[in-house]
């Protein structure tokens, strides 16, 4: 009865009171708490498969023939490898490193929850093209994001083979597990939000803060400024590396500009157009001068009545 009787009591914009707003937000932060938790402890018994997931790409593009679960048994029995080894360092390293695993594997596998919680906090207080709005760039940025880690998983064994090629002959390279992780995470989260940039602009020009022309002027630098970010943002020297980064941005930045230039002429041809019958038209608040307004056939201004005859104004002859 009184869960029906609050349902009752909710305002159907979504307003309600500052308490209300607290409890809600507890609620909901409590809900993605616990399918994190949940995503994490699932994730604490597959955390090896998920670290040979990410190394062993990189392992077979330096030279290996094993897997990372195959060298850590050889290196075990013989402690001889024919490439780069994997290590760990310090006593509480193999710990940290599959409580770190597990916990970013968990707020990955959760993200689902935690978007519909965080989703359902916002979206009662925006009006109905915001929301239309929210969603399609919500559903745009996600596979954008998604995209931009596979074009990182992709190129990181090419990465490290070329970054491992300035080794010295005949040394032992050691490639510490956590730093590896690190770099692959760090990566991955480039080139994800490198390529929410094209989006970014689109959510400005739909705004109206951006316009498409000015977008389309920008080519220039931009394609530089994209490069430069590129080489900067790929720790190896390789072309390929920067190329894999830079390229799918340049081809992003100009179809947001094409959509930016498709929604202004859209935009000015329904300002042409006016209101629709059902809309209200805007009120023109500019103040007139008095003078403009007897030319057009107003009402003239009383006179003094000095004259013989005193004008009148709407049938009175002064100003009673």
């Amino acid at each position: 009865m009184l869960k029906s009787a609050r349902k009752k009591e909710k305002d159907p914009e979504g307003r309600m009171p500052l308490v209300e707003h607290l409890r809600e937000l507890r609620n909901r932060l409590v809900k993605s708490l616990i399918a994190i938790v949940v995503t994490t402890i699932v994730a604490v018994f597959f955390y090896k498969e998920i670290i040979e997931f990410f190394t062993n790409p990189i392992l077979e593009a330096v030279g290996c023939d094993r897997s990372f679960a195959e060298l850590a048994e050889l290196a075990k029995n013989n402690g001889e490898t024919k490439c780069a080894r994997i290590v760990q360092n310090g006593l509480l390293s193999p710990f940290t490193l599959a409580l770190t695993v597990s916990l970013s594997a968990g707020v990955a596998l959760a993200a689902p929850v935690w978007l519909y919680q965080l989703w359902g906090f916002v979206a009662p207080g925006l009006h109905r093209h915001e929301k239309k709005y929210s969603l399609a760039f919500v559903g745009a940025g996600f596979p954008l994001f998604l995209l931009g880690g596979y074009f990182a998983y992709w190129t990181l064994p090419k990465m490290a083979s070329v970054m491992l090629e300035f080794s010295i002959i005949g040394s032992d390279n050691q490639l510490p597990l956590d730093d590896l992780l690190q770099l692959i995470m760090r990566m991955i989260l480039v080139f994800g939000l490198s390529f929410e940039l094209p989006l970014l602009l689109v959510m400005l020009n739909f705004g109206g803060i951006l316009p498409g022309k000015k977008m389309a002027g920008w080519w220039r630098g931009m394609i530089m400024g994209i490069t430069v970010f590129a080489a900067i943002a790929t720790p190896s020297t390789d072309p390929i590396s920067m190329l894999a980064l830079a390229g799918p941005i340049w081809v992003m930045y100009f179809a947001a500009t094409a959509i930016a230039l498709t929604n202004d002429k859209r935009r000015a041809r329904r300002e042409a157009e006016g209101p629709a019958d059902d809309e209200a038209s805007e009120l023109d608040l500019t103040p007139e001068d008095i003078g403009e307004i007897e030319a057009v056939g107003a009402p003239r201004a009383l006179t003094d009545g000095s004259g013989p005859e005193r004008d009148r104004v709407n049938g009175y002859d002064d100003v009673t």
